[in-house]
């Protein structure tokens, strides 16, 4: 079975976008494909349900549905950080829990991209005694990752860090994907460069600033 773990230098930088793009590029080798959002934070009522908009995209992107406690298995009503969501809301994150979803899932798909929240270390649980991140599910999961970089001021920063995080922890950054979020950028083109230079992996795409576009139509290719 092929997954990947999608994470990004921030929130806001276009995970779902590429993730959702990723699934649909998988459906070219494989029939079965499932998107996972372990913890999504923000709720808004669609169609009369409270729901959250990335996990609905991402299940847009599926070819298979599933129950939303193994796709989803964490929905927060709080946008902010997870963690802080959670508390407010008096859940406790298990990324053991997490886990057990996604090896559910591993057995009705033949492909998974499984997104993460917010940024690589984001916090998902935080009491006394006891602490998990993003980063910790993405090594518990051992899942090749795919970096989202939104290419903003900063972005250069954000992307290396990102990157030492990966490799520190011995997981394989499989690739990553230029999202211009900015496209008034001063020396949009030349962080770009610099990116292609420094990151240690292939680039997957070098998405342009397309507000509306469907995540069908964005070019990207597999790792």
């Amino acid at each position: 079975m092929t997954a990947f773990f999608v994470t990004g230098t921030d929130t806001g930088v276009g995970k779902t976008r590429v993730s959702s793009a990723l699934l649909h590029a998988l459906q070219r080798q494989h029939a079965r494909v499932i998107g996972m959002k372990p913890v999504a934070a923000g709720t808004e009522l669609i169609n009369g349900e409270w729901a959250n908009e990335d996990v609905l995209a991402l299940r847009a992107a599926s070819t298979v549905q599933v129950p939303a406690l193994y796709d989803n298995p964490y929905l927060l009503n709080l946008a902010a950080s997870p963690h802080i969501a959670a508390r407010d809301e008096g859940v406790d994150i298990d990324i053991e829990h997490i886990a057990a979803c996604f090896h559910a899932l591993r057995q009705q798909a033949d492909a998974v991209v499984v997104e993460g929240a917010g940024g690589f270390i984001v916090p998902l649980l935080e009491t006394p005694g006891h602490s998990a991140t993003s980063a910790d599910l993405a090594v518990l999961l051992r899942l090749p990752v795919i970096l989202v970089v939104g290419v903003r001021l900063g972005c250069l920063n954000h992307a290396l860090l990102t990157q030492e995080a990966i490799l520190a922890r011995g997981l394989k950054l499989a690739g990553w994907v230029a999202n211009r979020i900015d496209p008034s950028m001063t020396g949009l083109e030349a962080n770009v460069d610099t990116l292609r230079l420094r990151l240690q992996a292939p680039m997957l795409a070098d998405l342009a600033w397309q507000p509306h576009a469907g995540a069908a139509d964005l070019a990207i290719r597999l790792p």
